[in-house]
């Protein structure tokens, strides 16, 4: 199976099965895909099916020599010969195997606050409360949460725990007292804690700036982009002020302080700011190097929920902000927008190719009082706790429902060029939308296939400016 589309410039040809990615003129471009179309997928012989593409072709292009039809013809056998072209699915074979893997856990998101100190109007964990009432993880359900961790992740050593809300720092001093018991767990039980947090950052101050350079890995600083964008879907809870006045200058600072230690902007965009680039791009004009904006995820009935007719508008943003994107790092004044961020040369390994985040078995989310739940945004739905942190994994055939997810179990999945990179989608996204877990987000897959096909596109750029620099 291959993927063929042209953007700013470049033509680009994705063998999917093997990832290999070829830069090509309009001449081999036209031809792969005469020979894809007869040859792979019309099933004719070479002997065949060439006459005919080469007539097409060199009515088209008239300086096509003979000779020339014959180098790029050999140049498509010596990829298919290479693996590299036209391969076979690689990944099914192992599907098997897959369902039947020894899975730990080695991933937690503490909801350590049901509360939050602003309004966000597409929360959705109903601004912090998870459509329940507000409450606050104690340090005991905290601490009884890492050893859960601690027990399940088998011989693993890297462990994550994410602090989530509602907003975490509204229990800061739980926070700091689970970060400090983790390290004290990390030699005894040979584990190393890779700690993160998501905030709002209404309640930054330099004690808690301090810490979390200190012992966070990742800080998620929640924003929206522009001002009037981040007011109206982010205000607070009085509705009165604007939370982008309050938070900008706290996340400049923190920026700076935060040296070359991992942290990004991360953002929503909605029906109402579908000129979304712009918000990306006036981030990055505050200075901010990592930033993420992402589609937000809600039912129609919602005036701010993405449409089905938003899509072409939205596929041409990505467009223009990854033309932006590559102009911008060439004028020495790049960022980094996590979308486009897709490791093309070794990629996931093969569970992660399959399955993705590992929700429901690898990676679990905890309640203030000590559910567990496959991920944080299943948190508070009928039917969805797994268990506990005293008593671990009850509910197994619900987890073996969440183990048994791959690209293979999903119709919408087998044919899609973007599977091996999204890995099936959101589990979450797919049961709001269709009321299972088996299927995908319809819009979000769109979404997801122009952003891989703009982070191909920069690495195409990027290869090329390279190759220039070596050769000055």
């Amino acid at each position: 199976m291959i993927h063929q589309y042209k953007m700013n410039g470049y033509d680009i040809v994705l063998d999917v099965n093997s990832g290999s990615v070829h830069v090509v003129d309009d001449i081999a471009y036209d031809t792969i895909a005469l020979y894809n179309s007869n040859i792979i997928e019309g099933k004719k012989s070479e002997e065949e099916a060439l006459p005919g593409i080469k007539k097409e072709i060199r009515a088209k292009y008239p300086e096509v020599t003979e000779e020339d039809f014959g180098e790029l013809i050999s140049d498509i056998n010596e990829l298919k010969n290479e693996g590299k072209l036209f391969t076979e699915d690689i990944y099914e074979k192992f599907v098997k195997d897959f369902k039947n893997r020894i899975t730990v856990t080695k991933a937690l998101c503490l909801n350590v606050a049901h509360d939050c100190n602003l309004a966000c109007r597409y929360c959705f964990a109903g601004q912090g409360e998870y459509q329940g009432d507000r409450a606050i993880m104690s340090y005991e359900v905290g601490k009884q949460a890492l050893d859960f961790l601690i027990e399940h992740s088998g011989s693993r050593r890297n462990l994550e725990v994410d602090f989530f809300g509602g907003e975490p720092l509204m229990n800061w001093d739980v926070v700091k007292r689970l970060v400090e018991y983790g390290r004290s767990q990390e030699k005894e039980h040979d584990k190393n804690f890779r700690f993160t947090i998501t905030t709002n950052g209404i309640l930054l101050n330099d004690e808690i700036v301090e810490f979390m350079n200190k012992e966070m890995s990742n800080v998620v600083l929640s924003i929206d982009g522009r001002r009037e964008v981040n007011d109206h879907m982010r205000p607070t809870r009085n509705g009165n002020g604007s939370s982008y006045d309050i938070i900008l200058p706290k996340y400049k600072k923190f920026a700076k302080l935060r040296g070359n230690k991992e942290y990004y902007v991360r953002g929503t965009f909605t029906h109402n700011n579908l000129d979304f680039a712009k918000d990306v791009l006036h981030l990055a004009d505050e200075g901010f190097k990592e930033i993420s904006i992402e589609p937000v995820v809600s039912l129609l009935n919602e005036p701010y929920a993405i449409r089905e007719e938003d899509v072409p508008y939205l596929l041409e943003q990505y467009d223009e902000l990854a033309k932006e994107y590559v102009k911008r790092r060439r004028e020495g004044r790049g960022f980094t927008f996590f979308h486009f961020m897709i490791d093309l040369s070794g990629g996931p390994c093969v569970a992660k190719r399959l399955a993705g985040c590992g929700s429901g078995t690898e990676y679990l989310a905890v309640t203030p009082w000590g559910d567990l739940y496959p991920c944080h945004q299943f948190v508070g739905e009928d039917g969805f706790v797994l268990g506990n942190v005293w008593d671990g994994i009850t509910n197994t055939s619900l987890q073996e429902g969440f183990k048994h997810q791959n690209v293979y179990e999903k119709p919408k999945c087998r044919d899609c060029f973007a599977r091996y990179y999204c890995s099936g989608g959101c589990a979450a996204n797919s049961y709001k939308f269709h009321g299972t877990i088996d299927d995908a987000y319809d819009i979000g897959c769109d979404l997801q296939r122009k952003r891989i096909e703009c982070a191909i596109m920069i690495k195409a750029a990027e290869d090329e400016d390279a190759e220039r620099e070596e050769m000055n």
